[in-house]
């Protein structure tokens, strides 16, 4: 191999890095949200279709956290603090959000589960978080959350001692829609 060809060599081996380097920056935020949908990592719930086969005896405390970001003026606050139930028993819970502002606001839900080793044990079947929220001035709405405890958790030896779970939302302010989209929910039609 000549000087020139191994030069050509490097500069496309150099080439292709790169190029997987730009591609692997592209994959590895849906490839992350997938892991953590997947294994429950860092606290991300799980999304259920039904309710589980059967409950446990084991009670299992629930507190409800919510909070809104900067920037978005919304009050959002649970119905009740915290609750226990039977691993494996669904539950509904309602959160109470009003704005607080004279101008229509859109918002999107942010979650976890703490201790973050208890994502893949807290499933949901249905939430307020799965869609984008849109509040007229002063509007106020109750939004519930359906879950369970799924009874997997009571075969883990690692979760023999755990006792509470903590569910955490997070209002996020959600770009404005186009002014169509706009004008097409604030006469009902979609």
């Amino acid at each position: 191999m000549t000087g020139h060809d191994r030069n050509l060599f490097i500069a496309g081996t150099c080439g292709a890095v790169v190029g997987l380097m730009v591609a692997a920056s592209y994959a590895a935020v849906p490839f992350y949200n997938w892991f953590c949908r997947t294994t429950g990592f860092g606290g991300t719930t799980q999304v259920a279709h039904a309710a589980p086969a059967r409950e446990l005896d084991r009670k299992i405390t629930v507190r409800f956290d919510a909070n809104v970001a900067a920037g978005l003026p919304w009050r959002f606050e649970p119905e009740v603090r915290s609750i226990d139930l039977k691993i494996g028993e669904v539950a509904t819970v309602v959160y109470h959000v009003t704005n607080l502002s004279a101008r229509d606001t859109w918002a999107q839900a942010g979650y976890n589960v703490a201790p973050l080793t208890v994502g893949a044990y807290f499933d949901k079947i249905n939430c307020f978080c799965f869609t984008e929220q849109h509040l007229k001035p002063g509007e106020k709405q109750d939004m519930t959350v359906v879950f369970y405890v799924d009874p997997a958790l009571a075969k883990d030896s690692e979760q023999d001692d755990l006792n509470t779970i903590t569910l955490s939302y997070t209002f996020y302010p959600a770009p404005e829609p186009s002014r169509g989209v706009a004008e097409s929910l604030a006469s009902g039609r979609s």
